[in-house]
């Protein structure tokens, strides 16, 4: 039998971090997922699902991301059944225990109210000097590229 979930979406909140009695971190937060399916009236479903990492992820997560982060989520689904204290009714809860959460934005991004995102190039990193210097013509013999003979793939 597989568990296996892979979620995409973003967070609805900051995450929360506590730390397990043996001093495991844990971060908390849900995050928000269209579903293919329509409602009744034509309308988009969204589902909140909410997600715990441990470990040194759990730090990274609460470092870099915030509510409105798109995120991929890779886990197993998890269920627990605990009796509610203010009204002593057994609830049920399902959530993702991710093993890996992937940062599907760069983190210069500049997140505005519009949900506008520009095309254009955010910075010029080694390729995008390469891809200008092959547009222009020039000779790549001439970069300077910190590469090892054992990497290449021919």
């Amino acid at each position: 039998m597989v568990n296996n979930v892979v979620l995409v979406g973003r967070l609805t909140r900051d995450p929360e971090t506590r730390r397990t009695s043996n001093g495991t971190a844990v971060a908390s937060f849900t995050i928000a997922v269209d579903d293919s399916r329509r409602g009744p009236n034509g309308e988009k479903v969204t589902i909140f699902m909410p997600v715990s990492v441990f470990g040194k992820s759990a730090d990274t997560v609460v470092k870099f991301t915030k509510k409105g982060s798109l995120v991929g989520v890779i886990g197993r689904l998890t269920q627990r059944k605990y009796v509610r204290r203010t009204d002593n009714v057994e609830v049920t809860s399902t959530e993702v225990v991710a093993n890996q959460v992937e940062f599907m934005e760069p983190k210069d991004k500049n997140v505005s109210d519009s949900g506008y995102v520009s095309d254009a190039p955010t910075n010029a990193g080694p390729s995008s000097q390469v891809q200008d210097d092959v547009s222009e013509g020039k000779n790549l013999d001439s970069l300077d590229l910190d590469l090892a003979e054992d990497n290449l793939p021919f």
